[in-house]
């Protein structure tokens, strides 16, 4: 499977060299999700898992903002009717498109704008890195609607992003963090113009590919599973993954470069 095999329906797909960006693409309403596109979106970052030639994704929302979260009339209007099952469902699966991007070997660069709620949040807290504007509004605003703050993974990555107090906070309260205090909490790594915030989102995630990219995917992975690792567990993890990454030609590539007094090219194997 490669990259041009993906035809997606609910949202844009596009590539250059190693880098795929997904974009969020129903501007008129700030870029909501609908069942099919949480459905789409999870299969997506799933299938990525088997994809050679994307090293590196960026997600990113149209028209100036990032996405306003569940569509009002399109899924909580029929959640409010739905059984038990039903909804669990709907929230199994909404969790898994998090699991799922966490999952994919692919390190995922978040560009926000604008608005950013609720499960566009959570999408957002799922990447990897975040860049984001002054302008841009962050809510998990869950409690807004009546609901808890336990969503989508959010009571167990946020407080490791910006800290438990702040997250509590936010959760709690369901209010909105601008650009600045986004990134004086650690949930945006830096704020760019949002003229340039795609551009410089793509470059980084650029950047990247260009890079030791196995070795990128053996990082994500590890900062991934060492949550639920002790200090020593994670000691003898690192040591493993690390054993692996020796193994590469990239690795080899490194030092003969290093060797020659040059810039070593990674191949990504």
């Amino acid at each position: 499977m490669n990259a041009a095999d993906f035809k997606p329906k609910h949202f844009q797909w596009s590539v250059a060299g190693k880098v795929a960006t997904i974009t969020l693409n129903r501007p008129d309403k700030k870029n909501p999700l609908t069942f099919e596109s949480y459905a789409e979106l999870r299969d997506t970052f799933l299938a990525l898992k088997r994809v050679d030639d994307v090293k590196m994704v960026v997600v990113t929302g149209a028209g100036g903002n990032f996405c306003s979260g569940g569509d009002v009339h399109e899924i909580i209007g029929p959640l409010v009717q739905m059984k038990m099952p039903e909804l669990l469902r709907f929230t199994r699966m909404t969790g898994a498109l998090i699991q799922a991007m966490r999952e994919c070997p692919q390190p995922i660069v978040a560009a926000i704008d604008g608005i950013c709620a609720g499960a566009g949040a959570c999408i957002a807290m799922a990447a990897d890195l975040r860049y984001g504007t002054e302008r841009s509004k962050v809510a998990f605003l869950f409690v807004r609607v009546g609901l808890a703050g336990c969503d989508m993974g959010a009571c167990a990555m946020l407080p490791r992003i910006i800290g438990q107090g702040r997250a509590a906070e936010l959760l709690y309260s369901g209010r909105s963090m601008d650009g600045a205090e986004a990134e004086r909490w650690g949930f945006y790594n830096r704020l760019i113009a949002p003229e340039q915030l795609l551009a410089e989102a793509q470059a980084m995630a650029a950047k990247l590919a260009a890079g030791p990219t196995f070795a990128h995917a053996m990082t994500k992975t590890m900062l991934h599973q060492e949550w639920t690792m002790s200090i020593e567990q994670a000691i003898e993890a690192e040591a493993q993954a690390q054993a692996v990454c020796m193994q590469t030609k990239d690795f080899e590539r490194a030092y003969r470069a290093f060797a020659a007094k040059q810039q070593p090219v990674f191949e990504g194997n």
